[in-house]
C-alpha cells in the first residue's frame, strides 16, 4: 500500500485548518467615562469642533510646533533618542515571536538520512554466529505536528499577535511622549532664559540701589534698616542668577539626554541666541472631539485594548486543553540494507505515525489554568478601563488649563504694568524728598516678582497647549493629514 507525503500533508492541513476557535466572543467594555468633557467655568475657551472635520490627532507636528530649531531638535529626537529606539526593538522582537508562534500552524517537514547499525551476539544468534546488521535510510521527514482541531495554537497564535499590535502602539505612544517632552524641554530653557536675562538686569538696578543706599548711610540721610533692606534685594538677586544659570545649563542637558546626540555648534549658538517665550509660538485652537474619539485616536488606549484581546484569546488556549490533542509523525524515502541499495527499485519506505492524547486526571491543573485565563482578562478589562479614564482627565485638566491660562496671563501682565506704575511712582516721590527709600525697594521687589510670574504662566500656558496636543493624540504624524493626502 502506497502513502505518499504529499497525500499526508493535504490530509493534515485540511484537518488543521478547519480547527475551531473557543476563544470567547470580543466584545469592547463600554467607555466608564461621560459622553462629553466637563463644563463650567475652567472651560468656557474650548474651542469647537474643526469645520473641516480635522481632528488634532492629525494635526503634524511640523505643522503644531512652528519654532525651525524645535523642529530640527524634534527631528534629531526621533532618530536618535533610546528610548524611543528601544520601544521599536520590542515591536521587531514581538513580530518575530509571533511568526514563531504562528508557524506552529503548519507542519515541519526536513531531510532526513539515518543509518541504523546493530551487532547480535552468537548465543542469541539463530545461526549460532554472531551477526552484524546494517539499515540505511534517506527521505522526507515530519516531525510530530499537532493537529489544531480546537484552536488551542491559533488562540496562542492570536495572543502573540494581539501583543505585537499592543507593542507597536506603546512605540506610538512612546513618540508622542517623546516630542512633548522636547518641546517641553526647549519652550522651559526658553523661560529659564528669559528669567536669567530678567535677573541680571534686575541685578544691576539692585547694585545700583544699594550703592546708593550705602552713599546715603555714609552721609547720614539713610538708616541702617534702609541699607539692611537695600543688601536683602541684592543678595535676592546675586541668589537667583545663581539659580536660573544652572536651571537654564541643566535645561540644556535635558535637551541633549532627549535629543539622544551632542548638538551641533550651529543648534548651540541657537539656543543661546535670546529668544523670548511668545504667546503665538503654538496654535490655540485645538478641536478636543469627544471622548469617544480617545478610544481611536490615543495610543496607550489601543494597545490596552490589543492586551484585553490578546487575554480573551488566551481564554479559548486554555479551554482548548482540555479536548483531546492530535499529533502526526510521518516519513517518506527510500529504505536498504546496504547503502548502494537506497536509489534501486523498491526500496521505498513510508511511516505514518498518528497519535492521541486524552487529557483525564491532571491533579486540576487544566480548571486552574482556564480561572487563571478569566482572571487575567478581567485585570486586562480593568486596565483597559482605566486607561480610557486616565486619558479622559488628562484631556479634561489640558481644556481646563486652555480655558483659564490665558486670562491668567491678561491679568498677570495688568499685575506687572500696575506694579512698574508704582514703582516708577515710588521712585519719582523718593527723589522728591517726599518717602524713603524703603518704598522704592519694597516696589521694586514687587514689580520684579510679578514679571518672573509673567514668565512661569505663560510657559505654563505653552506647556500646557503642548499636553493638549500629546493627550489628544498629536505627534504620531509628521505632517498633518489632509496635507499629505494632497501631496
Amino acid at each position: 500500500m502506497k502513502f505518499p507525503m504529499r497525500t499526508l500533508l493535504s490530509v493534515s492541513l485540511a484537518a488543521a485548518l478547519a480547527g475551531c476557535s473557543l476563544a470567547p466572543t470580543y466584545e469592547r467594555p463600554e467607555a466608564p467615562v461621560d459622553a462629553a468633557y466637563p463644563t463650567g467655568a475652567a472651560y468656557k475657551a474650548a474651542q469647537p469642533a474643526d469645520p473641516g472635520g480635522l481632528a488634532t490627532a492629525d494635526i503634524g507636528w511640523r505643522d503644531f510646533f512652528g519654532d525651525p530649531l524645535l523642529q530640527q531638535l524634534i527631528e534629531l529626537s526621533l532618530a536618535n533618542n533610546r528610548d524611543l529606539r528601544v520601544a521599536a526593538l520590542n515591536v521587531e522582537a514581538a513580530r518575530a515571536q509571533y511568526r514563531i508562534q504562528r508557524a506552529d500552524l503548519m507542519p515541519s517537514v526536513g531531510i532526513a538520512g539515518q543509518e541504523s547499525a546493530q551487532r547480535t551476539p552468537a548465543d542469541l544468534s539463530a545461526s549460532g554466529r554472531a551477526t552484524t546488521s546494517h539499515s540505511y535510510q534517506v527521505g522526507a521527514a515530519m516531525s510530530a505536528w499537532e493537529l489544531d482541531l480546537f484552536g488551542r495554537i491559533r488562540s496562542l497564535s492570536d495572543k502573540a499577535l494581539e501583543s505585537y499590535l499592543a507593542l507597536d502602539e506603546t512605540r506610538t505612544a512612546t513618540q508622542l511622549t517623546l516630542i512633548a517632552e522636547v518641546a517641553n524641554a526647549y519652550l522651559t530653557m526658553r523661560a529659564d532664559q528669559e528669567l536669567l536675562a530678567l535677573t541680571r538686569d534686575t541685578l544691576k538696578s539692585q547694585e545700583d540701589s544699594f550703592k546708593l543706599t550705602q552713599q546715603s548711610y555714609d552721609q547720614g540721610l539713610s538708616t541702617s534698616l534702609d541699607l539692611s533692606q537695600a543688601e536683602v534685594s541684592l543678595r535676592t538677586a546675586q541668589r537667583n542668577l545663581s539659580q536660573y544659570t544652572r536651571q537654564a545649563a541643566q535645561d540644556r542637558n535635558a535637551l541633549v539626554l532627549l535629543v539622544g546626540q551632542p548638538l551641533t555648534p550651529e543648534m548651540t549658538a541657537a539656543l543661546d541666541s535670546a529668544v523670548k517665550l511668545d504667546d503665538s509660538m503654538l496654535p490655540t485652537t485645538l478641536p478636543a472631539g469627544l471622548p469617544s474619539d480617545l478610544l481611536a485616536r490615543r495610543p496607550d488606549i489601543r494597545a490596552a485594548e490589543h492586551q484585553l484581546k490578546g487575554a480573551n484569546a488566551n481564554i479559548g488556549a486554555a479551554r482548548a486543553a482540555f479536548f483531546p490533542t492530535i499529533s502526526l509523525t510521518g516519513s517518506a524515502g527510500t529504505a536498504s540494507a546496504s547503502l548502494g541499495g537506497l536509489f534501486e527499485g523498491g526500496s521505498g519506505a513510508w511511516s505514518f505515525v498518528p497519535q492521541i492524547t486524552v487529557p483525564i486526571f491532571a491533579g486540576g491543573s487544566l480548571l486552574a489554568g482556564l480561572d487563571l485565563a478569566k482572571v487575567q482578562k478581567n485585570i486586562q478589562v480593568a486596565q483597559y478601563e482605566k486607561a480610557i479614564q486616565a486619558g479622559f482627565r488628562e484631556v479634561a485638566d489640558a481644556l481646563a488649563g486652555r480655558g483659564t491660562l490665558d486670562e491668567q496671563i491678561q491679568a498677570q501682565q495688568l499685575l506687572v504694568a500696575a506694579n512698574q506704575r508704582a514703582y516708577d511712582a515710588s521712585d519719582q516721590r523718593f527723589r522728591q524728598g517726599i518717602d524713603d527709600y524703603l518704598s522704592v525697594l519694597d516696589s521694586q521687589r514687587s514689580l520684579y516678582s510679578s514679571q518672573q510670574a509673567l514668565v512661569d504662566t505663560r510657559l505654563a500656558r505653552l506647556t500646557n497647549l503642548v499636553t493638549l496636543y500629546k493627550v489628544l493624540g498629536g505627534g504620531w504624524t509628521e505632517r498633518t493629514a489632509t496635507a499629505q493626502a494632497g501631496s
